[in-house]
C-alpha cells in the first residue's frame, strides 16, 4: 500500500518531496475590508476550497491548517495582521511544507513583507502555490517569478489607491464628499447638509457660540450650560435610534469639536487630518495624524453650507481657543490666581512670556525663565507683580472712566439679550414637553379599552410625560423668580450708579480674579516689560486693543541698595552729610527732600535705615568730634567702633572686652553716651595678640600679660 502511495505523490509534481509531505500545509485566507468579507462571499469560498487542493497534492486532511485571522485587514503592512505573523513563525520553525493562497497578493501587498516571506520559505524549503501554479522559492526561476508577482501586487495596490483617492478628491473639490452631519445639521432629500428642522436644536447651537464669547473659555461654557441645565441635541449615526433627535448632557470634547468645526461658519474642508509618516507608529493604527487649519486643507470652500455664525466671528473664536491653550506661546485662559497680568506680559529682551509665581501672603512675582528652563542660562529678568498690577489698573481706570455710561448701557443690553435667549430656550423645552404629553394622550385614546396589555403601558407613558411636564414647569417658575425677563427699575439704577464709579466695580467682592483678568484682556493685547539691567528702572509698553502703544518708565521695588541706579550718588550724598556732622535722622530727612528712595519703596528714609546702610558698609554714622571748645577724645583715644574697624575685630568682641575690663575705656559725656578706648601702638599690638590667642569658652583663661593692660600714664 505504501509503495503505491509514494509513486502517486511523486507524480503530482517534481517539486514536492517527502520532507514537504512530512510537514504542514497552510491555507492563508484574507480579504482587505469588512465590506468585502460581508459582500464578497464567493471569493472567501474559493480561498477556503484550497484545502481540497492541498489534499490533492498529497497532504492528509488533518495536516492542512487554515489561517483566517486577518479577515478584513489590508495587506499593505504586516502590522495588525496576527495571521500573517503566525504564518512567518510557523515557516521559521520549519513546520510548513506548503503555503497555498488564491493569489499571491493575498499574502502581502508590501515588497518588504513579501521578500521576508520568500527568504524564510527559501531557507526552509517551503513551497508556495496559487491558482497559476506551484513555486519553489529555493529555485532561481521560481524566485524570480515570485519577486515579479510581489512587485505587481504592490503596484496594483498603489494603482487602486490612487484611483480611489483621485475619485474622492474630485468629489471633494465640488464640496460633495460628505460624512455624518454634525450637531445642528441633517441630510436633506438631495443628500446635502441643511439646518436641523428642530428649532430648539438650532437655538442651542447658536446659544453655545454666544455663551462662549461671553465666558471666554471652554470650561466656562461647560459650567454655564451645566448651571442652566442646557442639553445638547444629538442625532445618533448608529443604533436603533439612528437619525432621531436625542438630548444629552454637554461634555468638553463635544463642545470643543463643535467650536472648532468650520461648517458652522458655512465652510467646507477636506484633508484636515493628514498623516505624518515621521510621527506614525507601526504598532498603533491611525497614529501620526495631524490637524490642519481650515485654510491649510487640500480643499477649502467658503459659503458652501448654511451658517450659524459669520466667518469673521468664527476666526475670532478660533483665536480665543488658541490663546487659551496652556502653552508657552499662548497667554492661556484667565485663572483664579491674583496675578492680573498673567498671559499679557512679554519680556522685552527675549520676547518670551513672563510667568507668574506666588510666595507667602499671596505675593506675586513675574519672571522670564524660558531660557533658564530650556538652555540652563541665568534668569532673564524678574520683578514684583504688585506695583506693576497697580500701575496697569490705574492706566485702565483712566481709559474706562469716560466710557462708564456707554459700558452701563452695553451691560444692560447684554443682560437683556442673555435673559431673552434663556427665556426662548425654556419656552422651547416647555413646548416639547407639552407635545410629548399630547402624543402620549393620543396614543392612549387610540387603543381599544379592552386591550389592557397595551393600554396599561400607554397609560404609564402618559403619566410619565405629565410628571416630566410638571417638573419642567416648576423649574421654569424658579428660573423666572431668580431671573425675570426684564430688568427692574432698581437694577437699571444700580447699573447706572456703578457706571459712575468704575473702581467700585473693580474692587467689589463679587468681582473675581478671572473677571478682572478678562476685563484687562479686552483692553490690552500685551504688555512689554524690560528691566534696565538689575536696577529699579523698568520700561513698560502697553499695547492697547486697536493698535495704540503707550510707553512708560517705572521705578520698581528692589531688594538691595546696590540695585539702585543712583546708588553711587546716594552714598556720595550720605558721606557729604556725615562730614557736616549731621545725625542719622537729619541725613534721612535730607535724602527724602532730595528725591532719594530706599530699595523696596515701602516708606521714606528713616534714621535707622541710614544707620543700617552705613553699618553694612563698615561705617557707623557721624562721629561728634567737638563739644563746647574742647576735644572729646584724648591722645591715642578711639571710639569703640572705630578701633574695632581699624583692628579688624568685631564690635561685639571689643565691647565684651570693655565690659570685662580688658581694655582702658571711659564713657564720653555726649547724647546717647559713647565709649572711648585708649590704645597706643603697644596697646593695639596687645589687642591683636589677644584676638589671635586661642579661646576657651565659656570660662576664658588668658595669660596675665594679655589680660592686664597697663597704661603708660598709670605707671606713675
Amino acid at each position: 500500500m505504501i509503495a503505491e502511495t509514494l509513486p502517486a505523490r511523486t507524480a503530482v509534481s517534481h517539486k514536492i518531496h517527502e520532507h514537504h509531505w512530512q510537514r504542514l500545509a497552510i491555507v492563508y485566507v484574507r480579504q482587505s475590508s469588512p465590506q468585502q468579507v460581508q459582500n464578497h462571499r464567493e471569493s472567501a469560498a474559493r480561498q477556503y476550497a484550497l484545502v481540497d487542493r492541498a489534499v490533492a497534492l498529497g497532504w492528509p486532511a488533518d495536516r492542512v491548517i487554515t489561517i483566517d485571522e486577518d479577515q478584513g485587514q489590508s495587506g499593505r503592512s504586516m502590522a495588525g495582521r496576527p495571521g500573517f505573523q503566525r504564518l512567518l513563525t510557523e515557516v521559521g520553525l520549519d513546520h510548513v511544507g506548503l503555503v497555498l493562497e488564491l493569489e499571491m497578493s493575498r499574502l502581502a501587498r508590501s515588497n518588504k513583507d513579501w521578500h521576508q516571506l520568500l527568504e524564510l520559505c527559501g531557507l526552509f524549503h517551503t513551497l508556495l502555490a496559487d491558482t497559476d501554479g506551484l513555486y519553489d522559492p529555493a529555485d532561481y526561476n521560481d524566485r524570480l517569478l515570485l519577486g515579479l508577482k510581489g512587485m505587481m501586487s504592490e503596484a496594483e495596490l498603489h494603482i487602486l489607491k490612487s484611483r480611489m483617492l483621485e475619485g474622492r478628491r474630485n468629489k471633494a473639490r465640488r464640496g460633495e464628499l460628505l460624512n455624518h452631519p454634525p450637531i445642528g445639521y441633517v441630510r436633506g432629500a438631495d443628500g446635502d447638509y441643511q439646518f436641523d428642522p428642530d428649532e430648539q436644536a438650532q437655538g442651542v447651537v447658536r446659544l453655545i457660540f454666544d455663551v462662549f464669547e461671553r465666558q471666554g473659555s471652554l470650561h466656562g461654557l461647560l459650567r454655564w450650560l451645566k448651571a442652566h441645565d442646557v442639553q445638547i441635541p444629538i442625532r445618533p449615526h448608529f443604533g436603533a435610534n439612528r437619525g432621531h433627535l436625542e438630548w444629552r448632557r454637554p461634555n468638553r470634547m463635544t463642545l470643543q469639536n463643535l467650536l472648532h468645526h468650520p461648517i458652522y461658519a458655512g465652510a467646507y474642508r477636506w484633508g484636515h487630518r493628514a498623516t505624518d509618516p515621521r510621527r506614525q507608529k507601526p504598532s498603533q493604527r491611525g497614529s501620526g495624524r495631524t490637524v490642519r487649519a481650515p485654510e491649510a486643507c487640500e480643499v477649502f470652500l467658503k459659503g458652501r453650507f448654511p451658517a450659524y455664525v459669520s466667518w469673521e466671528r468664527f476666526e475670532a473664536i478660533q483665536k480665543r481657543l488658541a490663546d487659551n491653550r496652556a502653552a508657552a506661546e499662548a497667554p492661556g485662559a484667565p485663572r483664579e490666581g491674583p496675578a492680573l497680568l498673567s498671559g499679557l506680559l512679554v519680556c522685552g529682551r527675549c520676547h518670551h512670556r513672563l510667568m507668574p509665581s506666588y510666595s507667602g501672603q499671596a505675593r506675586v512675582y513675574y519672571s522670564c525663565g524660558r531660557a533658564m528652563v530650556d538652555y540652563g542660562e541665568p534668569l532673564c529678568q524678574s520683578l514684583s507683580g504688585r506695583f506693576l498690577d497697580r500701575f496697569v489698573v490705574e492706566q485702565m481706570m483712566q481709559v474706562l472712566q469716560p466710557a462708564g455710561l456707554e459700558l452701563s448701557l452695553a451691560a444692560e443690553v447684554e443682560l437683556r439679550g442673555q435673559r431673552q435667549q434663556l427665556e426662548q430656550h425654556w419656552q422651547q423645552r416647555l413646548e416639547r414637553a407639552r407635545f410629548q404629553v399630547d402624543r402620549a394622550a393620543r396614543q392612549y385614546a387610540a387603543v381599544e379599552p379592552e386591550n389592557r396589555l397595551v393600554a396599561r403601558e400607554l397609560e404609564r407613558r402618559w403619566e410619565e410625560s405629565l410628571q416630566q411636564q410638571r417638573s419642567l414647569e416648576e423649574e421654569y417658575h424658579r428660573f423666572r423668580r431668580e431671573q425675570p425677563e426684564e430688568l427692574t427699575a432698581s437694577q437699571r439704577a444700580a447699573i447706572l450708579r456703578l457706571s459712575e464709579d468704575v473702581p467700585q466695580i473693580w474692587h467689589a467682592s463679587t468681582t473675581t480674579a478671572q473677571d478682572r483678568q478678562e476685563i484687562l484682556r479686552l483692553l490690552l493685547e500685551r504688555i512689554i516689560v524690560n528691566v534696565e539691567g538689575d536696577s529699579e528702572q523698568v520700561d513698560v509698553a502697553l499695547c492697547w486693543a486697536g493698535g495704540y502703544i503707550s510707553h512708560h518708565r517705572l521705578v520698581r521695588p528692589v531688594a538691595r541698595y546696590q540695585q539702585l541706579s543712583n546708588y553711587p550718588a546716594l552714598l556720595e550724598r550720605i558721606d557729604a552729610l556725615r562730614k557736616e556732622d549731621e545725625s542719622f535722622q537729619s541725613i534721612a530727612e535730607h535724602l527724602n527732600r532730595e528725591g532719594f528712595h530706599p530699595p523696596k519703596r515701602t516708606s521714606r528714609f528713616r534714621g535707622s535705615m541710614v544707620a543700617r546702610l552705613l553699618s553694612s558698609r563698615g561705617l557707623h554714622g557721624p562721629r561728634p568730634r567737638k563739644m563746647t571748645g574742647h576735644q572729646l577724645l584724648g591722645e591715642h583715644e578711639y571710639w569703640l567702633t572705630d578701633l574695632a574697624r581699624e583692628l579688624g575685630i568685631p564690635v561685639a568682641t571689643l565691647h565684651k572686652w570693655q565690659r570685662a575690663g580688658w581694655v582702658h575705656s571711659r564713657k564720653v559725656p555726649v547724647a546717647g553716651g559713647r565709649w572711648a578706648i585708649w590704645a597706643d601702638a603697644d596697646e593695639r599690638s596687645r589687642l591683636l595678640r589677644l584676638r589671635a590667642h586661642r579661646r576657651q569658652w565659656p570660662e576664658p583663661c588668658y595669660p596675665a600679660a594679655l589680660t592686664t593692660p597697663k597704661r603708660r600714664d598709670d605707671n606713675a
